[in-house]
């Protein structure tokens, strides 16, 4: 065998693993958003179940406000995310898959609230475009030869500064600065989908061929993925849905 077989082999080799950590991440990833879009249509579909979570007027059916249980499953998703950052490597990939199973479901009880105040058809619509934008930049992420490390601490500034920006808005309630905040949010996170994309295709190419390591890896990566389309597709709403 000679050395430029034996170099062709483990290319290979090397991107077959690649292809299935990536394939692992998405696979995972959409079934989180896939979790998330069910139990926020149940919950829209069926007052019974949303009066569990959320103060809801009996005589309009509508919500009537925000529970202390709402808040407690904000805290929980928060926990969920810092302990699956923390401590995903000593993690049983069962656990970490239950974890983020868990965190998905969380979120489409606490993402209902949001969409009950735009249509059925502006949601949809917000979706599909959210989906073709998040598409676009995640294969510009796994295709481009340009080292976007440097756009890192850039969009980790950006994201900060954007929290802020929207704890000032609570108080201030300014139309336009909650628009200024949607576009700029928009940007950020479609940066970061490209960002984490390319940061996840380098984790595959260094991944060991470990199984474990290797579903581990995917479902941390889905998680950052699922994040960055959670986050686009509510600025994208927040932008251009229609309220009821």
């Amino acid at each position: 065998m000679t050395p430029n077989t034996s170099m062709h082999r483990a290319g290979a080799a090397s991107g077959e693993l690649v292809n299935t950590f990536m394939r692992g991440v998405y696979g995972w990833m959409c079934a989180g958003l896939a979790l998330t879009a069910g139990v926020a249509f149940l919950l829209t579909q069926n007052t019974q179940l949303l009066s569990l979570f959320f103060n809801v007027d009996p005589a309009t059916g509508q919500l009537a406000g925000l529970s202390v249980t709402y808040i407690v499953m904000i805290v929980a998703e928060l926990g969920i995310v810092f302990y699956l950052s923390a401590r995903i490597a000593k993690m049983a990939p069962g656990t970490a898959t239950g974890l983020f199973m868990l965190y998905a479901g969380l979120n489409g009880i606490t993402l209902t609230p949001l969409l009950l105040v735009y249509t059925g058809a502006s949601v949809a619509k917000t979706f599909i475009i959210c989906s073709g934008m998040f598409g676009a930049m995640s294969v510009y992420g796994m295709v481009t030869k340009k080292d976007l490390t440097s756009w890192g601490s850039f969009l980790f500034m950006g994201l900060i500064g954007l929290l802020i920006a929207m704890v000032v808005n609570m108080f201030l309630q300014s139309a336009m600065m909650d628009f200024v905040i949607s576009g700029v949010g928009v940007l950020i996170f479609l940066g970061l989908t490209a960002y984490d994309t390319q940061a996840l295709k380098t984790m595959g190419e260094n991944m060991p061929a470990d199984s474990v390591a290797v579903r581990r890896g995917t479902i941390m990566g889905a998680l950052r993925l699922y994040l960055d389309f959670i986050n686009l597709f509510i600025m994208l709403l927040r932008l251009f849905g229609q309220r009821e």
